[in-house]
């Protein structure tokens, strides 16, 4: 391994996969620091409902870019590519294993394949947008980016109202489609060397873990918790407001339904990301097959990884030290 491309650690994986206790305990094995890569987890007032890491956790091992920013204030990916980079060069410095843990793809994949050279759209084109977000709804906008940039409306679903509208400012604001502006990534864009472990467990297991999970974030105050967000009035298409569990949850707040029932949808909805989740990591590759690692399993039970678990699952992890 040349000295100036360093080693950096990618876990991966759908929600409640248990990739975060994983990247935990490598992170404590390895003398390492967790960095987020997952786009929820980097809003404060989100602590409980994207299960952040908690301050027993934050004292096993140095965490960053969780809860760092306010809900009123949209993450985008360059925002975070730049901040993950001043996370892997603090590592470096400190002479720390760079873990990268998230289940947000966008994100890992600016780090590992480049971040496209997208000029600035103008504020009229983004106003624009905003307007037709608010008259028509997600669904009319994602028809009108279909009629403007069908590639790129292709790859999205009609109901996710950020991405739409990004897409659709994009191509309103430059004349060409964001697909397009995509294509033309090249390049790793950091001199770092990058390993792989990814999660893909049973779609079963996923299942009963988001609803054990959603159990365990109601009787941590995940209903205080969106109520709190609730009470800041924020613009309800910022990515904060769009996180799971928040909607549902303010719509029971707001008396539009049961606690049962938003429970039952913030459920689906999870496990219908997670599907999501797992099929675009499975087609999207994050480092060198050589240096991938797959674990078709759930991390149920963070006490299962012990020194001797991690050594002899992943040996990589002395050469990473």
């Amino acid at each position: 391994m040349t000295t100036d491309q360093p080693p950096a650690l990618i876990v991966a994986g759908p929600t409640a996969s248990g990739k975060s206790a994983l990247a935990l305990a490598m992170a404590a094995y390895s003398g390492g620091i967790v960095i987020n890569a997952d786009s929820m987890q980097v809003y404060r007032e989100l602590r409980v409902l994207t299960a952040q890491p908690s301050e027993a956790e934050e004292a096993q091992a140095p965490h960053r870019l969780y809860g760092v920013r306010p809900a009123a204030a949209a993450a985008s990916v360059a925002w975070w590519r730049d901040a993950a980079l001043a996370a892997l060069a603090e590592a470096r410095a400190t002479g720390r294993l760079p873990i990268l843990c998230g289940g947000t793809g966008l994100y890992l994949a600016a780090l590992t394949d480049g971040l496209s050279d997208i000029p600035p759209v103008p504020a009229a084109a983004r106003e624009e947008t905003r307007q037709l977000l608010v008259e028509e709804g997600p669904a009319a906008l994602h028809g009108r980016l279909m009629q403007a940039d069908p590639e790129t409306a292709a790859k999205l679903r009609p109901t996710d109202s950020q991405r739409i509208a990004r897409a659709y400012e994009v191509w309103r604001g430059t004349g060409r489609g964001l697909a397009a502006w995509q294509a033309e990534r090249t390049g790793r864009p950091v001199p770092w060397r990058f390993w792989a472990v990814r999660l893909d467990p049973p779609r079963e297991a996923l299942r009963a873990a988001i609803a054990a999970r959603w159990d365990s974030m109601l009787a941590a105050g995940a209903v205080d918790e969106v109520r709190a967000l609730v009470a800041q009035g924020l613009d309800a298409a910022l990515p904060a407001m769009r996180a799971h569990g928040v909607p549902e949850l303010a719509a029971m707040l707001a008396g539009r339904m049961t606690l049962a029932e938003a429970s039952r949808r913030a459920i689906l909805h999870t496990g219908q990301y997670t599907k999501r989740q797992a099929t675009w990591f499975r087609h999207h590759s994050l480092a060198d097959p050589s240096r991938t690692h797959t674990i078709h399993a759930r991390i149920a039970d963070p006490a299962q990884l012990s020194t001797s678990f991690l050594w002899k699952c992943f040996p990589f992890l002395d050469r990473l030290r």
